[in-house]
């Protein structure tokens, strides 16, 4: 059965475009022209991935975003012409996956969105449940839990957690991280790494103390320990 991908973007001839290009690739996709069809239209199609322009009619793209994160984890990629940091900041924090800043190549945009959704069947077809101190990270659904209540994570979070944790004892540089869990060519810079992990331990390690499981390796990057 073919991914669905929904492409949010109020330009009809770049919507158009992609929605072309996408179908070519072999995946299902569906076209919404302001923010608030698009946030309809997430939640009744339950797609695998988003293509979410940040400058809508009716309901901006990070408004579409924090709606989506309220009932779905799937990948949300945003289309903007905006470059700033905090703007990218920003849209981490309400859990978007990626950017890509218009114009962009098609050639790039269908590598990032392969990439998106090779991850995350990766990670959907993991069976496996990990324990660390009173937390427990069962891959399979996506879930860190502490004595069995969940914690929220955002979606980043999550995907940087299950990376270390799988590689219990690995050191790896914010390079290594921000190619693996990102992309190469993610453009938040090895900054979006330290802030992800800062908000990792505000949730699994105690706030009196050094860090327990989330360990920094001086001169290189983060390790994590069981």
């Amino acid at each position: 059965m073919p991914r669905t991908l929904l492409v949010v973007e109020d330009e009809k001839p770049l919507a158009e475009t992609l929605r072309f290009n996408l179908e070519m690739e072999g995946y299902r996709v569906r076209t919404a022209e302001d923010g608030l069809e698009g946030l309809s239209m997430a939640r009744a199609l339950q797609p695998d991935l988003v293509l979410l322009d940040l400058m809508l009619p009716r309901m901006d793209g990070l408004q579409v975003l924090r709606g989506i994160r309220e009932h779905s984890q799937a990948p949300v990629l945003l289309l903007t012409a905006r470059t700033s940091e905090a703007d990218r900041v920003k849209g981490l924090d309400l859990g978007a996956d990626d950017y890509i800043t218009k114009p962009f190549s098609l050639a790039e945009l269908k590598a990032r969105v392969r990439a998106h959704l090779r991850r995350k069947q990766e990670i959907t077809v993991e069976d496996r449940v990990l324990t660390f101190g009173e937390f427990t990270l069962d891959l399979n659904r996506r879930l860190l839990s502490r004595h069995g209540e969940p914690i929220a994570l955002r979606p980043k979070e999550y995907e940087l957690l299950a990376y270390l944790a799988q590689r219990d004892g690995r050191a790896f540089t914010r390079d290594q991280l921000l190619n693996d869990v990102w992309d190469i060519s993610f453009a938040g810079g090895t900054r979006t790494v330290d802030v992800h992990v800062r908000w990792l331990r505000m949730k699994i390690e105690q706030p009196d103390g050094p860090p327990r499981h989330l360990i920094t390796v001086r001169g290189a990057g983060y390790r994590f320990e069981r």
